[in-house]
């Protein structure tokens, strides 16, 4: 069946109109978005610098605890400096009072050998001055109290030689002095201060020259037949 040109037309513009009417009720049936700002306030404030305000809190509270952390380390390390420096400081002080203690104890035994050794010096000065007076004679004779018996030949053979027994002997080339001879004669001041003319001092000094050097008098004596000196 063919249709008009007017019935067509008017089909065409009723099938628009259910179109249009269609899309309409389609729009009003789809939810729109709030206009009002408060309904997205608490989004906001939840979300800040890219960041939930939680993950900020407890990060936050993690730097504080960081930080007092740091300061209680810091104070303990404070705390064991000092406490290390005490010590060292006391053990120093310690050391220098043992230091001074026993400087102060050195001294004292010095000072304690010192006058003992001017008491011994001071009894040996006494005891000679006392041996020097319980001898008495020529010299010759003072020497026969002195030397022992088997050597005593030997010995007034070197001083007969030497001095003829004159303690005041001197020789004119070479400037030993008294009995025995002594060079120089200043040697015998180790037997007495009065080794010049005390002949006590200078045969003292010989008998021990002679042993020291030669062992008794009469080995001195071999030597000075070998020699003509000793």
């Amino acid at each position: 069946m063919q249709l008009s040109h007017a019935r067509r037309n008017s089909l065409i513009t009723g099938i628009a109109t259910l179109v249009v009417s269609g899309a309409a009720t389609a729009a009003l049936a789809i939810p729109q978005p709030a206009h009002n700002t408060e309904a997205v306030a608490p989004v906001a404030a939840v979300v800040a610098d890219g960041k939930p305000a939680a993950d900020q809190a407890q990060a936050g509270t993690a730097a504080a605890a960081a930080q007092q952390a740091t300061q209680a380390t810091q104070e303990a390390q404070a705390a064991q400096a000092k406490s290390e420096a005490d010590a060292t400081a006391q053990a120093q002080a310690q050391a220098a009072a043992q230091a001074q203690a026993e400087a102060q104890a050195e001294a004292e035994a010095k000072a304690q050998a010192d006058a003992k050794a001017q008491a011994d010096a001071a009894a040996s000065r006494s005891q000679q001055r006392q041996d020097l007076s319980s001898y008495s004679g020529t010299p010759q004779q003072i020497a026969a109290q002195i030397v022992p018996a088997g050597q005593l030949q030997c010995f007034s053979n070197i001083v007969f030689r030497e001095s003829s027994w004159n303690p005041l002997a001197v020789n004119a080339s070479s400037g030993a002095y008294g009995l025995v001879q002594a060079l120089p004669g200043s040697k015998m001041a180790s037997a007495g201060a009065d080794w010049r003319t005390n002949p006590v001092t200078q045969i003292k000094w010989g008998l021990n020259y002679m042993n020291t050097r030669y062992g008794s008098p009469c080995s001195a004596w071999s030597f000075w037949q070998a020699h003509h000196w000793y």
